[in-house]
């Protein structure tokens, strides 16, 4: 009785809990919050100051009395009472609709996790989500809820293989009959590219930079393919580590490409290596349909190519790549068979 009413006067949630972003889909309404994944607090009172975007121009310009962090690494909650500190400032807005009816935050969640968490981490993950104020947890893999978010026939005896690039890991799956077949979740993903970059201009150029600008760099310039991008140029202000001066310096989308390719070829080589143990049968399926591509990492130009042309496969990105993950688990939430069947078992109910 008590959930029927609280199902009537919540939300029902969709959340992709990602290391660089956290994006929430609310039940009729779409995607309502795209907000990095920071909290800045301070640090002796552990007083929460800001989260999300306000967080994040924090950043490399915080005093010592204010500590501005990422709550996940790696695709899994690194700091458990900022992550469920993020989680309920979001569950709360969503729900803080000014009607005169109010709405009560004790949603339905569905959240979306790497493929090779551990039990623990699912456990510190569904946890947080309660602990936020859910009355009801599930978790689905990431894979899984990009392929369902696509529209791709998850539940057919087809095979389907899904790359999911996001800030912490890179999810790789082949998918069949509403299941995982053979996966990968390697921790190499948007995160080790910006560290690429810093430290390809330390080594060229003996310039230090911070990861924002490193960031910005890699969305600018960033591309995979020497046909992916014409020769731009950007510049960049960073320390001089002789001197320690401010200094300018132009730098070009074919250096991008030479600092991001080593980290680029990681998830190829998993790529193939998932191939090599896939059954014969899905990959001939897989080589008909195409390898799709998800995430924010997806959106680097030319990485299309580059994978398609290790694999020897055709391979595309799925529309609206970086919301493909959250977009998948709000459908599963709209409909409790296939959420029987796609939710990750274990854990708590």
């Amino acid at each position: 009785m008590l959930n029927y009413i609280f199902g009537l006067l919540s939300y029902d949630v969709g959340i992709d809990l990602g290391t660089a972003n956290t994006l929430v889909h609310v039940k009729g309404k779409g995607i309502v919050i795209r907000e990095p994944s920071v909290v800045a607090r301070h640090k002796k009172t552990k007083q929460i100051l800001a989260i999300g975007e306000e967080a994040k121009k924090m950043l490399g310009r915080n005093p010592g009395t204010i500590e501005v962090i990422r709550p996940l690494k790696d695709g899994v909650i690194a700091d458990f009472d900022a992550t469920e500190a993020m989680l309920k400032h979001y569950i709360n807005l969503v729900h803080d609709t000014g009607h005169m009816i109010p709405r009560i935050p004790k949603p339905r969640v569905v959240v979306g996790i790497p493929s090779g968490v551990t039990e623990v981490e699912r456990r510190a993950v569904q946890e947080a989500a309660l602990s936020a104020g859910a009355r009801q947890a599930y978790l689905i893999e990431e894979p899984m809820a990009a392929a369902i978010g696509a529209g791709l026939p998850i539940e057919n005896p087809n095979g389907i293989l899904m790359i999911d690039i996001g800030g912490g890991t890179s999810e790789i799956a082949v998918i069949s009959l509403g299941g995982i077949v053979v996966n990968r979740s390697i921790r190499t993903a948007g995160d080790e590219m910006d560290e690429a970059i810093i430290a390809y201009l330390r080594l060229k150029y003996n310039i230090m930079i911070g990861e924002r600008t490193a960031e910005e760099i890699k969305i600018t310039l960033g591309n995979a393919h020497p046909t992916s991008l014409k020769d731009k140029i950007m510049v960049i202000r960073g320390r001089d580590l002789e001197s320690g001066l401010p200094v300018s310096l132009k730098i070009t989308s074919a250096e991008v490409r030479e600092a991001l390719v080593p980290t680029l070829r990681e998830i190829t080589d998993s790529v193939a290596d998932l191939l090599e143990e896939t059954p014969p049968e899905l990959v001939g399926d897989i080589l008909e349909r195409g390898i799709a591509m998800a995430g924010g990492g997806s959106m680097i130009a030319g990485i299309d190519k580059l994978v398609s042309e290790q694999t020897r496969m055709p391979v595309y990105i799925v529309e609206d790549p970086m919301t493909a993950v959250v977009r998948g688990c709000a459908r599963v939430l709209e409909n409790p068979s296939l959420l029987k069947k796609v939710r990750v078992v274990g854990g708590l109910r």
